[in-house]
């Protein structure tokens, strides 16, 4: 039953209203959420993810992500770049996203500034018609054959631009930004057999933010000890997601956990742990679903590597954003 349900509610999905993939540590995944972001460690960052949500089915989905940025401190600029897959029902259904990513620093105080940024790409979904299982292949004797009257279409993937922006505002004492993704509602109707079904992914709304509260300050041998109340709220069509909770790190590691709300009902509780050491940080975090499909799906696992390198002196800026660093 597992293998028959998976693909029918990846096609549904994907041909109704489709709903981006939203990494649980998103400190890890800063691009990911918004543009804004771009540049804002101050120096070289490289970063990737792994995401299998719902482990109690095979592969159902997994994403992956890689992204890379730099801060020019003569431009008060950023500029990244983002590749994203997402894996659905053990490769039947695929997305990928290249873009290139540049964010703009201004400062409006000596203990404020605000990030404007852009996000510029290509966007490619597809189908690999050979995974699919229809209900002619299926005898009630004999269980699956390899024969189906279904007729493979002349196009299976489809590929098509996406352009993104946002803001993150920020000082010593709060952080909070607000992105906005698929501006162009790029299309991913792939099957058009009713061009009505799907007039493109809706536009993403995410609004972030949070503070920091130092435990013990760090010095040149040792970072400071932190705890940083956080929330991410995302909006894409009829889904509605909303992550709150807080982050705290100790020296060389650090922990979390939050509470995913779906608005309709609860989600997940997300189980973060990691380790930073130089310029190195590794991160591990578990889903623990608590929706009614919970005892079925299983839990969602990630897993997160980071390297940000020595950082340039900015005098001019102390902002609260510890945990994306």
């Amino acid at each position: 039953m597992k293998k028959l349900l998976i693909p029918v509610l990846l096609l549904t999905g994907s041909l109704a209203i489709a709903q981006d993939p939203i990494f649980s540590q998103f400190y890890a995944t800063p691009l990911q959420i918004n543009p804004g972001f771009t540049g804002s460690t101050g120096s070289s960052r490289i970063g990737t993810s792994y995401r299998n949500q719902w482990s109690g089915f095979n592969n159902a989905y997994r994403t992956y992500t890689v992204a890379c940025d730099q801060h020019i401190e003569k431009l008060n600029s950023g500029v990244g770049l983002l590749a994203e897959t997402d894996d659905a029902g053990n490769g039947i259904y695929k997305t990928f996203r290249m873009s290139a990513l540049y964010a703009y620093r201004l400062k409006l105080t000596d203990d404020l500034s605000v990030r404007l940024g852009v996000e510029a790409g290509l966007r490619q979904s597809g189908i690999d018609w050979q995974k699919l299982t229809f209900p002619d292949q299926i005898d009630p004797v004999n269980g699956f054959t390899l024969n189906t009257e279904e007729i493979q279409p002349d196009v299976t993937t489809r590929t098509t631009a996406d352009i993104s922006t946002g803001m993150l505002l920020s000082n010593s004492r709060f952080y909070v930004g607000l992105s906005l993704h698929h501006l162009t509602s790029p299309g991913e109707n792939l099957l058009r057999f009713n061009e009505n079904l799907l007039e493109g992914v809706p536009i993403r709304y995410t609004l972030h933010g949070g503070t920091d509260f130092i435990v013990k300050a760090g010095n040149k041998n040792r970072p400071p000890s932190f705890i940083s109340p956080n929330f991410l709220f995302v909006t894409q069509g009829p889904h509605r997601q909303l992550n709150v909770g807080a982050y705290a790190s100790a020296g060389s590691v650090f922990g979390g956990v939050w509470f995913r709300h779906t608005i309709t009902n609860r989600d997940a509780v997300i189980l973060l742990a990691g380790f930073k050491q130089g310029i190195f940080k590794v991160g591990v975090s578990y889903d623990m679903t608590v929706s009614g499909l919970a005892g079925y799906a299983g839990g969602t696992y990630e897993l997160s590597l980071g390297m940000i390198f020595e950082k340039e002196k900015r005098p001019d800026i102390n902002d609260c954003t510890r945990m994306f660093q």
